[in-house]
């Protein structure tokens, strides 16, 4: 079993032929992510391939994000909900995983973390503390109304009364987008992505990938950007404005979200990933939907123990204040410096 990193136009060929071939393949195992990220951040990346007998039999891409404040790892793959080792054989999975370990010895990371859909029962100290949230996308739209619980429909029928009105478009409407988003972040305690990651996701898969903007009045009071693979649209990221919680602008979002993977022919909608337990996890099981398990995966360096780089951690709780109390105009400036650094 050959095992090598992948730089050139032709390996990119292969990986992507791998990926389309792969019945486990995720979105997030495309090489356009390669590009996005390093666009978007500069982080060095390690996209390992296996290749036995002239074929390639299994990948795993690596990101190497490194900061004096958070420390120095190997992700696969951050900011995204998925793109772990993705393999034809357990042989080819061994190898892959560990070249990925002699990777983080050489380059003395304090962990790797490899996100999974599937438990694919490494032997490694595992998370399983988030999940993600589906829905099957029923074409019929009554039906799919019915099969909401009572006081879903009666939220989603007062919204629709309010006057709010769904745009679905792409980076025309970026910045309605980035402005909800980054206000919401602030609000969270949370530092903003930079404006030109979403940028790049949308130049990377225009086809792909859309935004939807919810507005009161031709103002943008909700947003939310999904990005579409195979039979799944996800919605990665969404946000809407305090000042309109009162016209329910989320639950109209999500469910005209749901009425466009149904007539775009999606078969599953995908709520993203929530961690158990939390306010976003609560909101997405209310759509009557249905958990999926996410396998969060580390090799740690001896005497390490798992990373907590997350807004639970109480290290974290006089930043997250200070954080919401700063101008909004200058979480723009200072949140992409930080939050590039995190997974």
């Amino acid at each position: 079993m050959n095992i090598f990193a992948a730089n050139v136009d032709e390996h990119s060929k292969l990986w992507q032929e791998f990926v389309e071939h792969h019945a486990e393949a995720s979105n997030y195992h495309r090489w356009g992510w390669k590009l996005v990220i390093e666009n978007s951040f500069n982080w060095p990346t390690y996209y390992l391939m296996a290749e036995e007998g002239g074929e390639i039999k299994g990948i795993l891409p690596l990101v190497w994000q490194r900061s004096w404040m958070f420390g120095s790892f190997l992700t696969s793959l951050p900011f995204v909900n998925a793109g772990g080792v993705l393999a034809e054989s357990k042989a080819a999975e061994t190898a892959l995983i560990h070249e990925a370990i002699a990777l983080a010895q050489q380059l003395r990371v304090d962990h790797v973390e490899l996100r999974h859909r599937q438990d694919h029962q490494l032997g490694l100290p595992t998370k399983t503390n988030k999940v993600a949230v589906v829905l099957p996308a029923e074409r019929d739209e009554e039906k799919m109304l019915r099969s909401l619980r009572h006081e879903v429909r009666t939220k989603i029928r007062k919204a629709t009364k309010c006057g709010l009105t769904a745009e679905f478009s792409g980076e025309a409407v970026l910045d309605d987008f980035y402005n909800v988003f980054a206000a919401n972040m602030r609000d969270l305690g949370t530092p903003v992505y930079g404006q030109d990651f979403f940028r790049e996701i949308l130049r990377a898969f225009p086809d792909d990938t859309f935004i939807i903007v919810v507005r009161h009045e031709g103002k943008a009071a909700a947003v939310s950007l999904m990005t579409a693979y195979r039979d799944t649209l996800e919605t990665l990221w969404g946000s809407s404005l305090r000042e309109y919680l009162s016209l329910a602008p989320n639950m109209f979002m999500y469910w005209k979200m749901l009425r466009f993977a149904a007539e775009r022919g999606f078969r599953i909608f995908d709520f993203g990933r929530s961690t158990i337990g939390s306010g976003p996890h609560r909101f997405k099981l209310q759509w009557s939907s249905q958990e999926v398990p996410l396998y969060w995966s580390y090799w740690l360096p001896q005497g390490r123990e798992l990373p907590e780089l997350n807004p639970q951690n109480p290290k974290y709780r006089a930043a997250i204040w200070l954080w919401q109390r700063l101008p909004l105009t200058l979480t723009y400036w200072l949140g992409p410096k930080i939050v590039r650094c995190l997974p």
